[in-house]
């Protein structure tokens, strides 16, 4: 323990002396040759001596003078007080009871600055009491883990009438706010989050349309329910493209899995950002290890899905391919794509190209979106958005048809 002061002076206790008659505002170290010694400090500190948890602390503390070093003592100066982390050459041992530490109530801990910074983006912090007071008075029933954050932790304001807002814009959005929470916290977050989703498919399918009637030609009707095959499963991947790396709204505490076999590898996942570029928030910060886990963790959800929907998608293109072939055969019938390559190949394209140009679209739609002049216009987003997004889609085309074309499926 290294303090730092022109003089201090301690009260000698005997060991038998109650909790009750210390100070309340105190921090304890272990006891040395039948003496505890008592330092005064301007913030509450608890140390619970029967923990194992070391910390590091640094405070501002009095310090305190006596003629008689008895219990009542005056405060004369302040002084530094800095508990080292580790087992230094002291023999201070403070400890914190396990849970108490920073956050109360966020992802992490957060001093004022952090609080101030979270009320100035979000709002101030509404306590249940306001937080029902307002959904009373919309006519609105908030869902079970709304109510139960707001009792917990309180909601920010603009979180709250985000919500609200939703609630009232349609029966369908409504229904879905209430009931679909992945949905629900998306929006909350991004409130063009469903802009992006369908820019994403209108583009897709349009260009999927395009190509589609380029290859096949005159076929093309009579080919139809492969297209419209690839079309819905290319639906499902755009959604998962977009839904996989988009932000959304932390409610409440997060929810910390024990005792399970994977619960380490739980908590791990639950802390990462969605995508490698998220923005940092009061209460969501994140190291550069974990942006990196992020590119290989969502690559992993990107290749199942991938593979996933590659198998289903090509699984009813050869199955439609076999059926037409039984009852009008033909030489002139293209070789069926192999079945397993070809969703292999569905899985590792999204894993590596899909998930490295979503990763940085992400990350230049949060920069505009952050820029002073999208605040002004905000149409300036919505256009970028276009923009980019079909950009990608036709420079991902090409780049699968390459691809296809080097591992022999097409």
């Amino acid at each position: 323990m290294a303090i730092s002061s022109p003089s201090f002076v301690v009260s000698r206790l005997r060991d038998s002396s109650t909790t009750s008659e210390l100070p309340m505002q105190s921090v304890y170290f272990k006891p040395v040759l039948q003496i505890r010694v008592c330092l005064f400090s301007r913030s509450s500190i608890s140390i619970n001596p029967s923990s194992d948890r070391r910390v590091h602390v640094v405070n501002r503390l009095k310090s305190a003078k006596s003629d008689n070093l008895g219990k009542t003592v005056t405060v004369t100066e302040v002084f530094d007080i800095k508990i080292d982390s580790g087992g230094g050459d002291d023999d201070g041992d403070g400890k914190f009871p396990p849970g108490n530490g920073g956050g109360g109530g966020g992802d992490g801990g957060g001093g004022g600055d952090e609080d101030d910074q979270d009320e100035k983006e979000f709002g101030p912090l509404m306590k249940f009491e306001e937080v029902m007071k307002v959904a009373e008075t919309q006519g609105v029933n908030l869902p079970a883990d709304m109510i139960e954050a707001a009792k917990a932790t309180g909601i920010r304001k603009l979180i709250l009438t985000r919500y609200l807002d939703l609630q009232g814009s349609g029966w369908a959005l409504g229904f879905l706010m209430k009931y679909c929470a992945m949905l629900r916290n998306r929006m909350l977050a991004d409130p063009s989050f469903l802009f992006k989703v369908g820019t994403e498919i209108v583009i897709d399918s349009l260009c999927a349309t395009f190509a589609e009637v380029q290859k096949r030609g005159k076929d093309f009707w009579a080919e139809f329910e492969l297209y419209a095959a690839d079309l819905l499963v290319g639906i499902v991947v755009d959604i998962a493209l977009v839904g996989m790396l988009a932000p959304y709204a932390r409610i409440g505490k997060r929810s910390v899995a024990s005792g399970g076999l994977f619960s380490g590898l739980k908590n791990s996942v639950a802390a990462l950002p969605s995508s490698v570029f998220e923005f940092e928030r009061p209460g969501s910060r994140f190291s550069a290890q974990q942006r990196l886990a992020t590119y290989f963790y969502k690559g992993i959800l990107y290749g199942s899905v991938g593979f996933g929907c590659g198998l289903i998608g090509q699984g009813i293109a050869n199955s439609i391919m076999n059926a037409k072939r039984r009852m009008h055969a033909s030489e002139e019938n293209v070789p069926i794509p192999p079945l397993v390559k070809s969703a292999v190949l569905w899985g590792v394209f999204l894993a590596v190209s899909s998930n490295t140009r979503y990763q940085v679209i992400n990350g230049l739609e949060s920069l505009v979106e952050a820029s002073p002049l999208v605040k002004q216009v905000p149409v300036v987003a919505m256009a970028f958005t276009v923009g980019v997004r079909f950009a990608n889609n036709i420079y991902g085309g090409m780049q699968f048809v390459d691809w296809a074309r080097w591992s022999g499926v097409q």
